[in-house]
């Protein structure tokens, strides 16, 4: 999956370069995220590929502003994409990287300080998506099958990202109590579960 094809599927309806960064803060962040800084450069490349048109419109304040329309090109290669199949195995998590080498840090406290940050921050995020959820129910009601198809799976992927995000706190949760269960002294006290065994060495006698 990549910017391109949020960036297609966001337009379906004509947006601004600003409407499609508060698309991303307000209905997709929980599956992907992107800055300004990397939504422009790539609304251009799709004009130039003819995914996109843009024309300058009157804003109701400041200067003119530019909106950006699917074009037949564009709307085809998002039909591709979406059936072509699930996308699979992209997902990079930068903070797993982190955990993955923070013994480099030797001190555990570091690694309960880390997980607790990260336990915070994913326990404010699925805050948010419950409130996005309860939202929803309240104005449409807490019968998924029977909302419109635009509606239907926005909530199926609603409902994903907050089993993921739900999943990652109790994960966070389960690391916390493993820290705390751990003997003083236990840094390199075992293999991890990747360490290869080592040789047995042969009795001198």
């Amino acid at each position: 999956m990549s910017l391109d094809h949020i960036l297609l599927g966001l337009l379906r309806e004509p947006a601004t370069g600003y409407d499609l960064k508060n698309a991303f803060s307000d209905t997709v962040r929980h599956f992907w995220s992107a800055e300004l800084s990397q939504i422009y450069p790539t609304l251009k490349r799709l004009e130039q590929r003819r995914m996109l048109r843009s024309r300058l419109e009157p804003s109701p304040k400041g200067p003119n502003r530019r909106v950006y329309t699917l074009t037949d090109e564009g709307r085809d290669e998002l039909l591709r994409w979406l059936r072509g199949g699930p996308v699979v195995g992209t997902e990079r998590f930068a903070y797993l990287a982190q955990l993955y080498f923070m013994d480099a840090v030797g001190d555990i406290d570091e690694t309960r300080a880390f997980m607790t940050a990260l336990r915070d921050h994913l326990s404010r995020w699925l805050a948010q998506l419950w409130a996005v959820e309860r939202d929803v129910i309240a104005t449409y009601g807490d019968a998924p099958e029977r909302y419109s198809d635009a509606g239907f799976h926005h909530f199926a992927a609603l409902r994903m990202g907050i089993h993921s995000i739900g999943s990652k706190v109790a994960w966070c949760n389960e690391t916390l109590a493993a820290i705390d269960r751990r003997p003083a002294g236990a840094r390199g006290a075992a293999s991890a579960p990747h360490d290869e065994p080592r040789e047995q060495q042969e009795d001198p006698s």
